[in-house]
């Protein structure tokens, strides 16, 4: 049976994605390899995801300007080709500052997935199924997280670091094939002009009450998702004297659920388009009282790891929903800005909270920690609220200029 145009935009776009996180955590197991090969430091080690995350980060908004003028296509092509040879080519480095400079270009071509991606979803699925679509974007992603380090060590084990990653870059060439041969079937966003509007322009829109709230929105919810990935493991274990093997399972369920959820997100935001809000802030609320939950109750290591698991399966639904109030709030033609610049609240948001935290475990309060992270979501939806409203109110309700 042949695929419907949906489907096959959906597969091409989640294959990118899939790809930009996988080689984010293709890196981590190469460490010890190249602590021994090129005689570097941990610190030194740690730059290499520094500068891939945080080129992705700095250049997310630049890139949804080009991406609203010029097209999604081209980009998506030439940043996963980017990827792919940059991984590639650091299995033939001979020395660590080439590792360090084509990270940067890895982040360089990462940083066009997010706004190419949005924009061509927006333009290529009708709306009765773009829940869905977004939904299956993130867990495209949450995916590729997954499988990145397994799959990188466990080649690594049967044909050394520098083989793996040839391989492992060279996997990007038939995900750009396939884009390049089916490109015809990725629309771009729709560039309908609104009459009588008044416009806008690009930093006004970025800087507008609604996208200022939504970028923070954003950044909390990722501040609280940081925390509980970095600490949770510690933080079982030295407040309620868990294993670490145990606190490790847990993680692992917060984590499942996070990725089940999203799928959970899609379907609701197709089906109840009118409550979103109202779906978001109960379960974001119910994942803040099940992380307090598990810090102040003495419970059974198999409760712990159930509200783990559903503290995870409720943030996660909770995200579609919240992209597609992003879109629905983006004015027309302006997908790429809007998305480059509030999802690069994402990184930002996870590389504020884990020194922080640690610093409150090192003073002898690991019991803060999921505390903080209850706070965090809470705060976040002060956040969503106040977008939300600002949005409906015509805020960004405009043709915006070029």
């Amino acid at each position: 049976m042949a695929l419907s145009r949906t489907t096959r935009v959906n597969i091409l776009i989640g294959n990118g994605h899939f790809l930009s996180h996988f080689y984010v955590l293709c890196l981590p197991p190469m460490f010890l390899a190249w602590k021994d090969t090129f005689h570097v430091s941990f610190a030194q080690l740690g730059m290499t995801l520094m500068l891939m995350s945080g080129t992705t980060a700095l250049l997310q908004t630049p890139v949804g300007f080009l991406v609203d003028k010029y097209g999604a296509r081209r980009f998506l092509i030439g940043g996963t080709l980017i990827m792919s040879l940059s991984l590639t080519c650091m299995g033939m480095a001979t020395a660590f500052w080439q590792i360090l400079v084509l990270a940067t270009l890895s982040g360089v071509g990462n940083s066009v997935i997010h706004p190419a991606d949005y924009a061509i979803l927006s333009g290529s699925v009708d709306k009765d199924r773009m829940g869905r679509s977004f939904a299956l974007h993130t867990f495209s992603g949450n995916l590729g997280f997954s499988a990145g380090a397994p799959f990188t060590a466990f080649l690594m084990a049967a044909l050394g670091w520098r083989e793996t990653l040839m391989i492992v870059g060279l996997l990007g060439i038939p995900v750009v094939l396939s884009i390049i041969l089916q490109s015809r079937i990725l629309k771009d966003q729709v560039r309908e002009v609104v009459h009588g509007a008044v416009k806008m322009s690009a930093r006004d829109l970025l800087t507008s009450r609604t996208m200022i709230l939504f970028f923070m929105f954003f950044m909390l919810g990722a501040m609280a998702g940081g925390g509980v990935q970095s600490w949770l493991v510690t933080v079982l274990h030295t407040v309620k004297g868990i294993e670490v093997k145990v606190g490790a399972l847990a993680l692992t369920a917060y984590m499942l659920g996070s990725t089940t959820g999203v799928l959970v997100g899609g379907w609701f935001a197709d089906t109840f388009k009118r409550h979103i809000l109202p779906f978001v802030t109960g379960l974001t609320v119910l994942s803040a009282l099940l992380m307090l939950g598990i810090d102040w109750l003495s419970l059974p290591i198999a409760a712990i790891i159930g509200m783990t698991f559903l503290s995870g399966l409720s943030l996660g639904a909770s995200r579609t929903p919240r992209d597609v109030m992003l879109k629905d709030a983006a004015p027309p033609g302006q997908i790429g800005k809007v998305f480059g610049f509030v999802s690069a609240g994402l990184p930002l948001g996870s590389a504020i909270t884990p020194v922080p935290f640690g610093m409150l475990i090192d003073r002898g309060h690991p019991e803060l920690v999921l505390v903080l992270v209850a706070v965090v979501l809470l705060l976040s939806l002060f956040c969503a609220g106040s977008a939300r409203v600002s949005a409906r109110a015509g805020d960004v309700a405009v043709q915006a200029a070029e």
